[in-house]
């Protein structure tokens, strides 16, 4: 069985599966980390508005469209690997 979020010890015997392990641990690491920093934005741009200055602000506002994007990114990796992994559901 594969791994979600490490490489496997014990891998399907497809071809390219270790390429396909790699995918899929890139991206769910790539989906975490840019929702986590999405959320991060958002309460700063939203919930803190006060206590971060205009420029913060903008900056948060550009960060979250673009760590949006990533994880989008992320998630077609994920597709990509369980698709060849065999997996009928994402």
């Amino acid at each position: 069985m594969y791994s979600h979020f490490a490489l496997a010890g014990q891998l399907p015997s497809i071809t390219n599966a270790l390429n396909f392990q790699k995918c899929l641990v890139a991206g769910n690491w790539l989906m975490v980390t840019s929702l986590l920093i999405v959320f991060i934005c958002i309460a700063i741009t939203f919930g803190f508005d006060e206590s971060f200055s205009i420029s913060a602000q903008v900056s948060a506002h550009i960060a979250t469209i673009i760590f949006a994007g990533l994880v989008k990114i992320g998630y077609v990796l994920r597709c990509i690997a369980l698709h060849a992994f065999g997996e009928k559901v994402f």
